[in-house]
């Protein structure tokens, strides 16, 4: 081949690349309504509202774990002052003792074992209060002087154990106020007694009318 001719059409191939190359493909067309900037003002407002509604949901969660929390402890407090009331109310709990008597008797007489917390408990009692009872169906004065009779036996049987006398107050009762069937031999029994509640505090009229008037 003739140099030349191959000379020129190098030349000529050089030159359509290099045009090519000059003019590089156009980039695609973008739709520009679409176009939706990260930064723009509403894009942050919403993150921040959303940011928002997440921490509100985290408090409210926690708002309603503490409260329930709460609620549990309120409970166990309210229980266990409620047990507390009711340990303490039946430690204040007045003792109430009873001592029967056979028919028209006014002799005294109580087992050793339960004379001796009566005598004990009486000792320590700001208060004890002694109610004579019989087995009489109506009040005669029979009945009312026996009844009594009863209630002083045993006052001065406290007395003569060590029982401050200023603080027994003794009461009777001529008949009814009866505790069993006072048709049965039993039950008259029963209720031919002296009930001897001894107090464990003073009650509040006694208190008030202790108290020393300034």
């Amino acid at each position: 081949m003739n140099p030349p001719l191959v000379r020129i059409a190098l030349t000529a191939a050089l030159i359509g690349l290099l045009s090519a190359c000059s003019s590089p493909p156009k980039p695609p067309n973008v739709d520009e309504s679409q176009k939706r900037p990260a930064n723009v003002q509403m894009a942050v407002e919403l993150q921040v509202c959303k940011n928002d509604l997440q921490n509100s949901r985290i408090l409210a969660n926690e708002s309603s774990r503490l409260a329930e929390t709460t609620a549990a402890t309120l409970a166990h407090m309210a229980a266990r002052q409620q047990l507390l009331a009711a340990v303490k109310e039946k430690a204040m709990a007045n003792r109430v003792h009873t001592v029967h008597f056979a028919f028209n008797s006014t002799r005294v007489s109580i087992p050793t074992p339960e004379a001796a917390t009566l005598v004990d408990e009486s000792k320590a009692a700001p208060l004890v209060v002694l109610r004579g009872r019989t087995d009489g169906i109506s009040d005669s004065s029979a009945e009312s002087r026996i009844a009594q009779a009863r209630a002083n036996a045993v006052r001065d049987y406290l007395v003569a154990a060590g029982v401050d006398p200023t603080r027994i107050r003794a009461t009777h009762q001529p008949s009814g106020d009866h505790v069993a069937d006072n048709h049965s031999p039993l039950g008259r029994h029963l209720n031919r007694r002296v009930e001897i509640e001894v107090y464990r505090a003073l009650p509040m009229s006694k208190q008030a009318s202790a108290t020393p008037q300034l």
